[in-house]
């Protein structure tokens, strides 16, 4: 069995990941954000390094699936493929931060890799406003990320939630984490683990 959490950045993916892992006893597959050889240097200068970092992601991206599918194991995943070519890269190319040239190389490159890997039993999107978003970046402190521009945060909210909308590769559920605080509160925390059992067991 394999869950998949999508989200923008700070919405709680790796929170969530944690906690469901260990309620489920299943291994956790956590994004390796600060391996990225690519991250300090991208937010310093987006359009010098957008199509390296994206690349970078893509490959681990890919990678972890693949590690996935074949050791057979029930995973939790910390982000999913489909975010990087679906929400950051078309992102960046919109906001002239990645050139059409390197955008519809890196998007030739996503489809083949999708096209040699299965989709998650299912997925989890967590919903979440701006001023949560920065709220929680700010929280965690991590020095690259104090220059995300707000105008970044919300291309990448608005096309998360359009890639949702059309998302046809499996089931889907849609927390949101304005509302539901699964860190803080555990009647909360139980209502999310209740909606997965529904969904991964097929009681609607």
């Amino acid at each position: 069995m394999h869950i998949a959490i999508s989200g923008n950045i700070g919405s709680g993916k790796t929170t969530l990941t944690g906690l469901l892992s260990k309620h489920y006893n299943w291994k956790a597959k956590y994004e390796e954000v600060d391996n990225n050889p690519y991250l300090v240097d991208f937010y310093n200068d987006m359009q010098r390094w957008s199509f390296n970092l994206q690349i970078f992601f893509l490959k681990e991206r890919f990678k972890g699936i693949v590690e996935i599918q074949r050791s057979g194991e029930n995973v939790v995943q910390d982000r999913t493929i489909y975010e990087d070519a679906m929400i950051f890269a078309p992102n960046l190319h919109s906001m002239g931060l990645m050139s059409s040239r390197d955008y519809e190389n890196y998007k030739s490159l996503f489809d083949l890799m999708l096209s040699l890997v299965k989709p998650p039993d299912l997925l989890i999107y967590l919903r979440s406003s701006i001023p949560n978003l920065v709220s929680q970046i700010h929280k965690r402190g991590r020095e690259y990320e104090a220059g995300i521009r707000i105008d970044y945060l919300s291309g990448l909210n608005t096309r998360y939630e359009e890639w949702i909308a059309g998302y046809k590769d499996g089931k889907v559920l849609v927390i949101d984490v304005d509302m539901n605080k699964f860190e803080e509160r555990t009647e909360d925390m139980s209502s999310v683990i209740d909606l997965i059992d529904a969904n991964l067991h097929g009681l609607f």
